[in-house]
């Protein structure tokens, strides 16, 4: 059997990734108290009607049960089980941003916890143990709804399993950071594009702008020393054994230097065979501007 363990800050988007998950095939259940988990994976595993992939959403909506769910996942490590858990994260002024405009009750708030920022800090708090040991982690911070969901179908669509799944993406510093990735390149040492008025409006998909960060000496020499760096790092995450690897870049906006090389690192990956996918998280919101 498949199983993921859904879990994460209450707010970041566990239903949306549930249901992008229940859209690629995965049998899903919400809300299930660690201690009950090995118990109905059990059943479900023997029963007549096995399932093959299964996802389960458990967090701290379970209270005091929820403290048992890294003892819980050592009991489901087993043969018969290949177990990853993913957690969902959001920043803490986007969170209570989220509560109020839903006008939802954080399940943390009650006497002792008087502030919803008190909440989720001590939430935060909470996850700290169960966050170290995901195996992926995805920031929904400053993703939209439709991101998140592509972003569950690249990680875990049926074609996708078993291999090391590596996402390229670009962001802007000036919107956040890419809290997500395990490697963070800063390309705003490189000649910015927006300066030039007939180059403002397009973006690093164009190829105006490829020729305007790459082809130049600044551009070839950090182009070469990053595709270098790439080479040798990724065969050694995979020799590690990590099942997910997200290499971010970031410039100023998110439209044209780091997508530039977001897109270069993408293509240079999948050129030598491996499984890995691309996405722009800040493209849109400067473009026509």
């Amino acid at each position: 059997m498949e199983l993921i363990i859904v879990t994460g800050m209450s707010g970041a988007g566990k239903s949306v990734a549930v249901n992008a998950l229940e859209d690629i095939g995965y049998y899903c259940v919400d809300n299930i108290p660690p201690r009950i988990i090995p118990s109905f994976v059990d059943l479900s595993l023997r029963g007549s009607s096995k399932l093959g992939r299964m996802a389960i959403v458990t967090d701290i909506r379970g209270g005091e049960m929820f403290r048992d769910i890294t003892e819980v996942l050592s009991l489901l490590n087993t043969g018969d089980i290949d177990l990853k858990v993913l957690f969902l994260e959001t920043g803490d002024t986007e969170l209570v941003r989220r509560y109020k405009e839903n006008r939802r009750s954080h399940p943390l708030f009650d006497e002792n916890c008087t502030s919803l920022k008190e909440a989720v800090s001590s939430e935060r708090e909470m996850l700290g143990e169960i966050r170290a040991l995901a195996d992926y982690i995805i920031d929904t911070t400053h993703i939209s709804v439709t991101q998140l969901k592509q972003r569950i179908a690249d990680l875990f669509a049926p074609e996708t399993s078993g291999a090391l799944k590596i996402h390229c993406m670009s962001f802007g510093f000036k919107h956040g950071s890419a809290a997500e990735a395990d490697l963070v390149f800063d390309v705003r040492c490189l000649p910015n594009p927006f300066y030039d008025t007939g180059l403002r409006k397009l973006s690093g998909l164009d190829s105006e702008i490829k020729n305007f960060v790459l082809d130049n000496d600044d551009g070839r020499r950090f182009s070469e020393k990053l595709l270098d760096f790439i080479d040798c790092a990724v065969p050694l995450y995979k020799k590690e054994g990590k099942s997910s690897l997200v290499i971010a870049f970031g410039c100023t906006g998110g439209q044209h230097r780091s997508v530039t090389f977001a897109e270069l690192i993408y293509a240079h990956l999948k050129n030598k065979g491996y499984n890995v996918t691309v996405s722009h998280r800040d493209m849109i919101k400067n473009r026509y501007k």
